[in-house]
Protein backbone atom coordinates (compact mmCIF):
# COMPACT_ATOMS: atom_id res chain seq x y z
CA UNK A 1 0.00 0.00 0.00
CA UNK A 2 2.85 2.32 0.92
CA UNK A 3 4.66 1.58 -2.68
CA UNK A 4 1.40 1.95 -4.59
CA UNK A 5 0.72 5.23 -2.95
CA UNK A 6 4.11 6.79 -3.69
CA UNK A 7 3.64 5.56 -7.77
CA UNK A 8 0.36 7.22 -7.81
CA UNK A 9 1.90 10.55 -6.50
CA UNK A 10 0.90 10.97 -2.96
CA UNK A 11 2.26 12.15 0.03
CA UNK A 12 2.43 9.09 2.85
CA UNK A 13 1.66 8.78 6.31
CA UNK A 14 1.74 5.29 7.73
CA UNK A 15 1.85 3.56 11.01
CA UNK A 16 4.92 1.61 12.42
CA UNK A 17 6.39 -0.50 11.51
CA UNK A 18 6.97 0.56 7.84
CA UNK A 19 7.61 -2.98 6.43
CA UNK A 20 8.22 -6.39 7.68
CA UNK A 21 10.52 -7.79 5.57
CA UNK A 22 13.97 -6.06 3.92
CA UNK A 23 12.24 -6.87 0.46
CA UNK A 24 9.30 -4.98 1.19
CA UNK A 25 11.98 -1.75 2.71
CA UNK A 26 13.50 -2.22 -0.65
CA UNK A 27 10.30 -1.98 -3.39
CA UNK A 28 9.69 1.13 -1.04
CA UNK A 29 12.96 2.46 -1.42
CA UNK A 30 12.48 1.88 -5.32
CA UNK A 31 9.36 3.25 -5.54
CA UNK A 32 10.30 6.90 -3.26
CA UNK A 33 13.21 6.85 -5.64
CA UNK A 34 11.22 6.43 -8.79
CA UNK A 35 9.17 9.75 -7.52
CA UNK A 36 12.77 11.71 -7.06
CA UNK A 37 12.21 12.10 -3.75
CA UNK A 38 9.26 14.50 -4.26
CA UNK A 39 6.76 12.79 -2.02
CA UNK A 40 6.67 12.76 1.73
CA UNK A 41 7.04 9.42 3.97
CA UNK A 42 6.33 10.00 7.50
CA UNK A 43 6.12 6.78 9.71
CA UNK A 44 4.02 7.56 13.00
CA UNK A 45 7.39 7.43 15.41
CA UNK A 46 5.86 10.23 17.30
CA UNK A 47 8.27 10.63 20.72
CA UNK A 48 11.20 12.40 18.61
CA UNK A 49 8.25 15.09 18.71
CA UNK A 50 7.33 15.00 22.60
CA UNK A 51 8.36 17.99 24.07
CA UNK A 52 10.69 16.62 26.64
CA UNK A 53 12.44 14.88 23.98
CA UNK A 54 12.82 18.50 22.04
CA UNK A 55 14.47 20.07 24.56
CA UNK A 56 16.73 16.80 25.09
CA UNK A 57 17.58 17.11 21.69
CA UNK A 58 18.40 20.83 22.08
CA UNK A 59 20.39 20.36 25.53
CA UNK A 60 22.51 17.12 23.74
CA UNK A 61 23.37 18.83 20.39
CA UNK A 62 25.44 21.30 22.81
CA UNK A 63 27.49 18.06 23.55
CA UNK A 64 30.68 17.05 21.86
CA UNK A 65 31.67 13.96 23.13
CA UNK A 66 29.43 10.46 22.53
CA UNK A 67 26.50 9.31 24.54
CA UNK A 68 25.65 6.54 26.10
CA UNK A 69 21.33 5.50 26.94
CA UNK A 70 19.44 3.68 28.12
CA UNK A 71 16.24 2.80 28.11
CA UNK A 72 13.89 1.04 29.85
CA UNK A 73 10.56 -0.35 28.59
CA UNK A 74 8.48 -2.27 30.98
CA UNK A 75 6.18 -3.29 27.91
CA UNK A 76 3.99 -4.86 29.59
CA UNK A 77 2.57 -8.97 28.46
CA UNK A 78 0.47 -9.34 25.75
CA UNK A 79 -1.05 -13.37 25.01
CA UNK A 80 1.09 -15.18 22.62
CA UNK A 81 -2.21 -15.04 20.08
CA UNK A 82 -2.79 -12.10 20.24
CA UNK A 83 -2.15 -10.38 16.41
CA UNK A 84 0.68 -8.66 17.39
CA UNK A 85 2.75 -11.80 18.13
CA UNK A 86 1.99 -13.11 14.85
CA UNK A 87 5.35 -12.33 12.47
CA UNK A 88 3.55 -12.20 9.42
CA UNK A 89 0.65 -9.72 10.48
CA UNK A 90 2.22 -8.07 13.09
CA UNK A 91 5.74 -8.40 12.65
CA UNK A 92 5.95 -9.63 16.64
CA UNK A 93 6.14 -6.75 19.13
CA UNK A 94 10.14 -5.91 18.64
CA UNK A 95 9.94 -4.90 14.80
CA UNK A 96 5.70 -3.36 15.95
CA UNK A 97 6.73 -1.57 19.32
CA UNK A 98 10.35 -0.79 19.69
CA UNK A 99 11.08 0.44 16.29
CA UNK A 100 10.02 3.62 18.75
CA UNK A 101 12.53 2.99 20.81
CA UNK A 102 15.04 2.63 17.97
CA UNK A 103 13.90 5.64 15.97
CA UNK A 104 14.42 7.91 19.71
CA UNK A 105 18.13 6.56 19.96
CA UNK A 106 18.65 7.41 16.61
CA UNK A 107 17.28 10.88 16.71
CA UNK A 108 18.93 11.78 19.75
CA UNK A 109 22.39 10.22 18.93
CA UNK A 110 22.50 12.35 15.63
CA UNK A 111 24.50 10.17 13.92
CA UNK A 112 24.09 6.52 11.56
CA UNK A 113 23.83 3.51 13.83
CA UNK A 114 26.97 1.02 12.77
CA UNK A 115 25.15 -2.76 14.55
CA UNK A 116 22.62 -3.44 16.14
CA UNK A 117 23.11 -6.65 18.72
CA UNK A 118 19.80 -8.39 20.09
CA UNK A 119 20.10 -10.63 23.68
CA UNK A 120 16.49 -12.44 23.71
CA UNK A 121 14.99 -14.18 26.85
CA UNK A 122 11.70 -14.49 24.35
CA UNK A 123 9.82 -13.64 21.82
CA UNK A 124 8.54 -10.24 23.61
CA UNK A 125 11.81 -9.78 26.55
CA UNK A 126 14.85 -8.59 24.81
CA UNK A 127 17.81 -6.31 25.34
CA UNK A 128 18.94 -4.53 22.20
CA UNK A 129 22.37 -2.57 22.02
CA UNK A 130 23.25 -0.44 19.50
CA UNK A 131 26.47 1.64 18.60
CA UNK A 132 26.52 4.66 16.36
CA UNK A 133 29.10 6.08 13.83
CA UNK A 134 30.16 8.57 16.50
CA UNK A 135 31.00 5.82 18.95
CA UNK A 136 27.97 6.54 20.48
CA UNK A 137 26.01 3.56 21.92
CA UNK A 138 22.34 2.86 23.29
CA UNK A 139 20.50 0.07 25.41
CA UNK A 140 16.90 -0.53 25.26
CA UNK A 141 15.83 -2.72 27.47
CA UNK A 142 12.28 -4.13 26.23
CA UNK A 143 10.35 -6.16 28.82
CA UNK A 144 7.44 -7.78 28.69
CA UNK A 145 7.88 -9.89 32.38
CA UNK A 146 7.09 -6.60 34.42
CA UNK A 147 4.28 -5.58 36.76
CA UNK A 148 2.15 -2.72 35.23
CA UNK A 149 2.42 -0.69 38.39
CA UNK A 150 5.49 0.86 37.31
CA UNK A 151 5.42 3.46 34.40
CA UNK A 152 6.14 2.06 30.83
CA UNK A 153 9.03 3.98 29.98
CA UNK A 154 12.60 5.44 31.24
CA UNK A 155 15.22 7.23 29.16
CA UNK A 156 18.58 7.95 30.62
CA UNK A 157 21.30 9.88 28.27
CA UNK A 158 24.87 10.03 29.86
CA UNK A 159 27.23 12.08 28.15
CA UNK A 160 30.13 14.34 29.32
CA UNK A 161 29.90 14.70 32.66
CA UNK A 162 26.33 15.26 32.68
CA UNK A 163 23.31 13.38 32.50
CA UNK A 164 19.36 13.36 31.66
CA UNK A 165 16.58 11.21 32.74
CA UNK A 166 12.92 10.77 31.22
CA UNK A 167 10.29 9.61 33.07
CA UNK A 168 7.71 8.33 31.33
CA UNK A 169 7.37 11.50 28.91
CA UNK A 170 6.03 13.45 32.20
CA UNK A 171 9.29 14.85 34.55
CA UNK A 172 12.57 14.97 32.80
CA UNK A 173 15.50 15.76 34.85
CA UNK A 174 19.33 17.18 34.18
CA UNK A 175 22.13 16.50 36.50
CA UNK A 176 25.51 18.84 35.45
CA UNK A 177 23.84 20.88 32.86
CA UNK A 178 24.11 24.88 33.42
CA UNK A 179 20.88 26.17 33.63
CA UNK A 180 18.53 23.20 33.32
CA UNK A 181 17.60 21.40 35.94
CA UNK A 182 13.99 19.52 35.31
CA UNK A 183 11.04 20.10 32.93
CA UNK A 184 8.19 19.18 34.52
CA UNK A 185 4.37 18.73 32.89
CA UNK A 186 0.56 17.63 34.23
CA UNK A 187 -0.24 15.73 31.80
CA UNK A 188 2.17 13.11 29.52
CA UNK A 189 3.20 14.13 25.98
CA UNK A 190 4.47 11.60 24.14
CA UNK A 191 4.46 13.84 20.52
CA UNK A 192 1.39 12.44 18.26
CA UNK A 193 -0.15 15.48 17.69
CA UNK A 194 3.15 17.18 17.32
CA UNK A 195 3.92 14.74 14.83
CA UNK A 196 0.67 15.24 12.83
CA UNK A 197 1.28 19.07 12.67
CA UNK A 198 4.65 18.87 11.78
CA UNK A 199 3.91 16.30 8.38
CA UNK A 200 1.00 18.45 7.69
CA UNK A 201 3.35 21.28 8.03
CA UNK A 202 5.52 19.97 5.66
CA UNK A 203 3.37 19.37 2.78
CA UNK A 204 1.42 22.53 3.08
CA UNK A 205 4.88 24.48 3.09
CA UNK A 206 6.50 21.83 0.82
CA UNK A 207 9.22 21.63 2.94
CA UNK A 208 11.33 18.36 3.04
CA UNK A 209 9.68 15.33 5.51
CA UNK A 210 10.10 16.41 9.58
CA UNK A 211 12.16 12.37 9.59
CA UNK A 212 14.40 12.36 6.48
CA UNK A 213 13.83 9.54 4.36
CA UNK A 214 17.27 8.02 4.86
CA UNK A 215 16.31 8.06 8.69
CA UNK A 216 13.41 6.26 8.23
CA UNK A 217 14.82 3.51 5.71
CA UNK A 218 17.94 2.71 8.56
CA UNK A 219 15.88 3.02 11.30
CA UNK A 220 13.57 0.33 9.94
CA UNK A 221 16.74 -1.97 8.86
CA UNK A 222 17.65 -1.68 12.57
CA UNK A 223 14.51 -2.86 13.61
CA UNK A 224 14.14 -5.77 11.32
CA UNK A 225 18.02 -6.99 12.31
CA UNK A 226 16.21 -6.57 16.02
CA UNK A 227 13.65 -8.42 15.84
CA UNK A 228 15.24 -11.24 13.14
CA UNK A 229 15.71 -14.52 15.10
Amino acid sequence: MVKNALLAGKHVFVEKPLALRLEELEEIDTAWSSMGGSRLLMVGFNRRFAPHVIRMKELLDSVKEPKAFVYTVNAGAVPADHWTQDREIGGGRIAGEACHFIDLLRFLAGNPAREVRTIRQSADTVTISISYADSSIGTIHYFANGHRSLAKERLEVFSGGRVLQLDNFRRLRGYGWKGFTKMNSWRQDKGAAGMVRAFVEAIRTQKPSPIPFEELMEVSRCTLDAASI
